[in-house]
């Protein structure tokens, strides 16, 4: 009959709109600083998403903490809460929070990398010395760079001794810049440059293996 609408249909049914990533609410950010006992930095780095949470109470929402950084490592893009079922294995906290009790919940899905060990220049420079192997490598994770992922956020540098051919001139290291992705480069990356001296090469990445920064 004309006008009939489709089975199941109901057209004064809302559409649930959800927003896209944002930083994490101040009260999960003091609850995360204060009982989770995580660095404020890296609280205001890492980003949210969250969507309304069913129930009595209208200012509860479900939340789910990611890092940036590692989304972008394994080339997804987050576009609202619903991307991570799909992608579970990047949340870092899920769980909820209520503004109108002050309540936050979370269980932790993976670590947040907070330990990771910013080494002195000697310290790198004895790594990169340390190999002996032609084609074996050493990496150290960055704050800065072209990469991205990895507990400082901007992937690793990889050094490698460079495996020599007869007849061929070749510098002693090679330097490359790689994705990091469940704490490991991904393959050795693009070619930086090369160098016979492990010093320079040393201080090169000391420039940018600090505390995270973004």
């Amino acid at each position: 009959m004309f006008g009939n609408k489709p089975a199941g249909s109901n057209p004064s049914a809302k559409v649930e709109k959800l927003s896209g990533p944002k930083e994490i609410p101040g009260l999960v950010q003091n609850y995360l600083v204060k009982d989770r006992k995580m660095d404020p930095d890296l609280v205001r780095i890492f980003k949210a998403t969250v969507r309304k949470r069913e129930g009595d109470d209208q200012k509860a929402f479900n939340i789910r903490i990611f890092d940036e950084g590692d989304t972008t490592a394994n080339k997804v893009q987050i576009k609202d809460y619903t991307t991570f079922d799909t992608y579970p294995n990047l949340i870092v906290y899920d769980g909820w929070f209520s503004e109108t009790t002050k309540q936050v919940e979370l269980t932790e899905k993976k670590s947040a990398n907070q330990d990771v060990t910013i080494l002195s220049l000697d310290e790198i420079q004895k790594q990169i010395e340390a190999l002996t192997e032609p084609g074996s490598t050493t990496f150290f994770y960055m704050a800065r760079g072209p990469s991205s992922g990895g507990p400082l956020g901007r992937g690793a540098s990889v050094v490698e001794l460079t495996p020599q051919v007869e007849g061929k001139k070749q510098k002693k290291y090679k330097i490359y810049c790689a994705t990091v992705v469940d704490m490991k480069p991904v393959g050795k990356g693009d070619k930086l440059w090369d160098s016979d001296k492990a010093k320079d090469i040393a201080k090169w990445v000391k420039e940018a293996h600090h505390k995270r920064l973004y």
